[in-house]
């Protein structure tokens, strides 16, 4: 254990530059009677403590080299607090500074570059949300996030049929993001490819008033307000911020008023609460994609029939939660979660009026008024087996999703008749277990077992000649096994391997409509399965380095593949077999006591096994699955001279040629990109104030950001930015 300071306060160095402080409370006697080494010492608290987590922290320049390991501490994969160095999983930490400095805080793809393994595509489209995919699970998503199960402070944000969205994360006011890769991600439930979990910081001890702001190239602007601090038994912390923006590319204007709050009660010494409320409204017009003749003549245009249609989407979302956690003994913990919440959604396609007025169409307006809540309830155990130390979690969880859909004809922009309407409904149950023994002295085995049932109803209240009743359910079982071991060579160098079977349900995006242009839901469409192999090491090595490097193995049945996409509207189908073979590398180190350095870098061949033939094209045995770029690095180069109140970095990103077809036929280029910033600080005792500049695309390149897979009308194109610009100030008062 780390020594404690003044008042119970633990200074620990996170990874790569940020010196935090962590607030405990003084361990009982039969607390420390179980404290055999480092590592059960750790298991123990970390299962037991439900005081505060990390507070604001000190910028770089503060902080000075430490050549001796210090903890990286996450719970994503054990749902307990963990150092991720002693876990046999993909893992990485991204801190406060990372995802803020220099940064506008606006999107996840600002940060999450830093992850090996990690794919984000930006695609200047607020209207259909970023493209996350992990180990090539979640390429083929058309909008929001899919393959990933995302959560933000342990509400998932992510719904029962597997469909995420990450427009409710506040990077203003998050304490760190976890990502897991691999398949300890499957313990979670319905994504074969990770985790990411946002985590919202804690209040600090003393009333604290944050007031950022941001401006920058294509009418883009972002201010925000949060306020935090300590009262009694309370801890809170809560924000807003509006963004505004008119977009790199024609018709690509956005709006988005985001607020947040977190309230944390000690209820006594055993038992904490914590409220976490989250609104968003976010109106954006919808650019869509070009084909590659109409990038090479002008990538800042839009196609014609996007225009026409007036294409657009408007989103508003609010949800409440609660967690609940309890000490029962020194080695029993329960913690109980809940959440709800609504979201509408209101979307114009661009689909022509004749294929609109087809009998077996929904049209072109989707309007969507959801309504979902979950429970989740587990329990914590640490103990010993045979004499040595053994932590475990038992739980259940429950997510149900309640959608009223309905479909019109698009007049140009207005919606016209109803060609809709239907009720349908999500649920997912489980039940989990996972836990992990430090079964001699240099081994640990860590496993998990994950029952699910996924269910789909629908309700169909359009009935017409031509279109006949379609209502239908199915329900979906999975058991999927997860584990792995730890082999410590020595205290700077575990090696580790692990195995599991991952899961992923069509959503209802992807059982909306049948290839074939009956009505109803594709119910023909089936879960893929996947068996996931991995290994790697982890190294801290002298002068503060840390290095890890993992290589894995994954075979996938029945991989859900776009069929058919024209006009918006998009059709699945199962493939037969797929591989992907792949390994991730990532290297930071802090030298001279002033220059921070990182290389993220991972390597994925992700192709077809087998032959099969979607919208009457074959695709060959051996093609690489679209979406996925076999390379990817994300290096940083940030100095920060001690005393001088200032950072600058260099960051380089590059990305492989990705295609956007099965066929293989089409595909964006490869390309590099660097981006440069400078921040500046000035403080006193109360306050503290950073500005900052920051230039993307500094060499102006002309690149495609992302795809759109399958596209009929080949638009698969989304060009990203030249060369931009965005300069903001943060300024932080204590009261």
């Amino acid at each position: 254990m780390q020594p404690a300071g003044r008042n119970g306060i633990i200074a620990t160095l996170d990874p790569g530059r940020n010196l935090r402080t962590r607030e405990t409370r003084p361990l009982r006697d039969h607390d420390k009677n179980n404290m055999a080494d480092r590592r059960t010492a750790s298991c123990s608290a970390a299962l037991l403590a439900l005081g505060a987590g990390p507070l604001y922290g000190q910028t770089g320049s503060e902080q000075g080299a430490s050549a001796a390991p210090v903890p990286s501490i996450v719970v994503t994969a054990t749902r307990s607090e963990r150092d991720s160095f002693d876990l046999p999983v993909s893992i990485d930490r991204i801190d406060a500074d990372a995802i803020r400095e220099g940064k506008p805080m606006i999107n996840l793809s600002e940060s999450l570059s830093r992850v090996p393994g990690i794919v984000v595509q930006n695609r200047q489209n607020y209207s259909q949300d970023l493209q996350i995919s992990s180990r090539g699970f979640g390429s083929r998503a058309q909008f929001g996030v899919r393959g990933v199960r995302l959560y933000a402070d342990g509400i998932p944000a992510t719904s029962p049929d597997g469909q995420g969205q990450t427009s409710n994360f506040d990077l203003g006011a998050a304490e760190r993001i976890e990502v897991m890769r691999g398949p300890f991600s499957t313990l979670y439930g319905n994504a074969s490819g990770g985790v990411i979990q946002v985590f919202t910081e804690n209040g600090p001890p003393e009333p604290t008033l944050t007031q950022s702001g941001a401006i920058g190239s294509y009418g883009t602007s972002r201010s925000g307000l949060k306020f935090g601090g300590q009262s009694g038994a309370l801890n809170y912390v809560g924000g807003a911020s509006h963004l505004e923006t008119t977009g790199y590319r024609d018709h690509s204007e956005a709006e988005k008023d985001l607020g947040n709050a977190k309230l944390k009660f000690a209820l006594g010494d055993d038992t904490r609460l914590a409220i976490i409320l989250n609104a968003v409204r976010q109106p954006a017009q919808d650019p869509a994609g070009l084909r590659s003749d109409q990038v090479e003549q002008n990538p800042r245009q839009v196609d014609a029939s996007v225009i026409t249609f007036n294409t657009r989407k408007d989103v508003v979302q609010s949800q409440l939660g609660t967690t609940v956690e309890h000490r029962l003994s020194a080695s029993d913990s329960l913690r109980f979660a809940a959440y709800g919440g609504s979201r509408q959604v209101e979307q114009f396609l661009a689909i022509p009026i004749a294929a609109q007025n087809a009998l077996t169409s929904s049209g072109a307006v989707v309007n969507l008024d959801r309504f979902y809540y979950g429970l989740d309830l587990r329990w914590s155990r640490a103990i010993e087996l045979a004499g040595r130390p053994l932590a475990f979690t038992v739980g259940s969880d429950y997510d149900n999703q309640k959608e009223r859909r309905r479909g019109y004809i698009n007049n140009n922009g207005t919606a016209g008749a109803l060609k809709r309407d239907e009720d349908d409904t999500a649920r997912s149950a489980a039940l989990y277990a996972q836990g992990d023994w430090k079964f001699a002295p240099r081994w640990s085995l860590f496993a998990g077992l994950r029952h699910t049932e996924v269910s789909f109803y629908s309700s169909d209240y359009y009935i017409a000649t031509g279109n006949p009743d379609d209502s239908g359910s199915i329900k979906f079982t999975n058991t999927s096994p997860a584990a792995g071991l730890v082999y410590e060579v020595d205290p700077s160098l575990n090696v580790y391997g692990n195995v599991g079977k991952g899961f992923e349900t069509p959503t209802f995006a992807e059982l909306a409509y049948r290839s074939d242009g009956t009505t109803g839901l594709n119910f023909a469409l089936q879960p893929s399965t996947s068996v996931n192999t991995e290994l790697g090491a982890k190294a801290r090595l002298p002068g503060g380095q840390r290095l890890t490097f993992a290589v894995f193995h994954i075979d996938t049945k029945s991989e859900i593949v776009v069929d058919t996409a024209t006009g918006g509207r998009n059709t699945f189908k199962n493939a037969t077999r797929t591989t992907r073979n792949g390994a991730e590398w990532s290297w930071s180190a802090r030298t001279f006591d002033t220059l921070d350095l990182l290389v993220a870098a991972s390597f994925v061949d992700a192709r077809y096994r087998d032959e099969f033939t979607s919208n009457s094209i074959t695709t060959s045995a051996g093609n690489y699955l679209p979406g996925v770029p076999r390379r990817t690095v994300y290096s940083e180069a940030r100095w920060a001279p001690a005393g001088q109140g200032f950072s600058t970095a260099f960051e380089l990103r590059y990305g492989d040629r990705i295609y956007a077809s099965d066929a293989n036929a089409e595909w964006a280029v490869p390309y590099s990109v660097v981006n440069w910033r400078i921040v500046f600080e000035q403080r006193a005792s109360d306050w503290r104030i950073s500005e900052f500049v920051r230039i993307e695309n500094l060499f102006d390149k002309n690149y495609v950001g992302s795809v759109i897979i399958g596209d009929t009308n080949r638009r698969f194109f989304e060009p990203a930015p030249r060369r931009n610009a965005i300069a903001g100030i943060n300024a932080v008062s204590r009261f």
